[in-house]
This record gives structure tokens, C-alpha cells and sequence, in this order.
């Protein structure tokens, strides 16, 4: 336990935040926090508000240690970590809803590639997948996640070229869905919490489970047979 993730359930929406007091480095442990909490979310049958506690920033991306060293069961260990985190968000029943305010790199760019809305701050930030950048080749999970969810015309700006965009880009690659000034973001909540509360929450699961059934199945596939690129 890292005590990294803290978890807040009122009226129907659990907040889960994300502070490890630094970056918010995501390590095997912190994302096994992550799933605990949206399983306890689930469990008091709840919409999620995913935010950083931390300013400017709202994850540093996977502990790049063991990815970068020859660490091979340390390195599958956090992958494993991080697809269960990005399926619990992308077979969530209820909207996940996530507050981007400051740099959202691997593995931060994934959780807001699973969520349901993402709303994003105006401010001198990036959000991407910078794997090549730094001499990772991109694991198959996250090319299926990408390909689901980034716009075509970005696709192989963000993830071979490991172009890290501003807000504005990430709206327009599909990271994010809006951005709100600083001073709004409250306002902007409320009112997209309030938008999905109406929903008819069965239909919305069945919709959005079947509309993402084959991204999450290929997911699955990725981390059981190729979670470490070989090429």
C-alpha cells in the first residue's frame, strides 16, 4: 500500500484522487490502489470522478525504471497493473468522468483514454504517449487503447512519433473532450456529473460494454500472449 489514492463516495459519485505526494508516478502498487478503488466505486454502484491531487500534473506515466531496465518480471508486472486499470475504467457500468489539469503522460494518457468524458484545464501543459521519445516501443494493449480512441489524423503523430500536444491538441487527438478555465471547473463538473446522472444506467452499460467489447477483449489478448514488444 502506497496511500496514494484516496477514495470519497457522496451522492452517487465516487472521487478517486491520485496524489503520491510527487508526480504521481504510476508503480504496480499505486495502480493496484487505482483498481481497488474503482472496484469499490462499482460496488456502491457509482459514477467516478478520476482527478490529481497534485497541481499540474496529472500523471508522470508508468515507474519508467523497470520498462527501461532488464527487468522482465518487474516490467510484466507493471504492464499487467496498467491494462487492469485501463479495463476496470473501459468496462466501468457507471460514467467515469476524469479532471485533467496538468501533464498526463503514459500511463495518466491512458486512464483519460478509458474514461467516459474528460475534461481538461486550460493551462501550459502536455498529455501523450512519448514511448519512442524515450526507448520504449508502445505495447500492443496501448496501440489497441490508441486506436480505439485517438482520432485517425493523430494517430500516428501521438503514438510512432510520440508527439506530446498541448491542451487544445489533446482535445482535437481525442485525449480530452473540453477544456475550461481554471476558475469554471467546478461549474463544468456539476454540470457534466449532472448531464450523465440522467442517463438510464443499464442502457448506458450495455452500450458503451458493447461498443467497447472488442478493444477490451483485444487488450486481454495483448497482455495474456505479447505484453512485452518484441520488435
Amino acid at each position: 500500500m502506497t496511500g496514494a489514492v484516496s477514495y470519497f463516495h457522496e451522492n452517487g459519485v465516487a472521487t478517486i484522487t491520485i496524489d503520491d505526494g510527487k508526480v504521481n508516478v504510476m508503480t504496480t502498487d499505486l495502480l493496484d490502489e487505482l483498481c481497488r478503488s474503482i472496484t469499490q466505486a462499482r460496488d456502491d454502484r457509482s459514477m467516478i470522478l478520476l482527478r490529481s491531487g497534485r497541481e499540474k500534473i496529472f500523471s508522470a506515466g508508468f515507474d519508467v525504471k523497470p520498462l527501461t531496465s532488464r527487468d522482465a518480471e518487474a516490467s510484466r508486472a507493471l504492464l499487467q497493473a496498467g491494462i487492469n486499470a485501463i479495463l476496470a475504467l473501459l468496462e466501468y457500468p457507471y460514467p467515469v468522468v476524469s479532471l485533467c489539469a496538468g501533464h498526463a503522460y503514459p500511463m495518466g494518457a491512458f486512464l483519460l483514454l478509458a474514461s467516459d468524458a474528460r475534461i481538461g484545464v486550460h493551462g501550459e501543459y502536455r498529455v501523450g504517449m512519448n514511448e519512442v521519445a524515450i526507448g520504449i516501443a508502445v505495447p500492443d494493449f496501448a496501440l489497441h487503447l490508441a486506436g480505439y480512441r485517438v482520432a485517425p489524423t493523430w494517430l500516428h503523430r501521438v503514438v510512432a512519433l510520440g508527439r506530446m500536444l498541448n491542451p487544445q491538441e489533446a482535445v482535437e487527438a481525442g485525449f480530452l473532450d473540453m477544456l475550461v478555465p481554471p476558475e469554471r471547473v467546478e461549474t463544468a463538473l456539476d454540470q457534466t456529473i449532472g448531464h450523465l446522472a440522467g442517463l438510464n444506467m443499464a442502457a448506458h452499460a450495455s452500450t458503451k460494454n458493447r461498443m467497447r467489447a472488442n478493444v477490451a477483449e483485444a487488450i486481454r489478448t495483448a497482455g495474456r500472449d505479447r505484453l512485452l514488444p518484441t520488435g
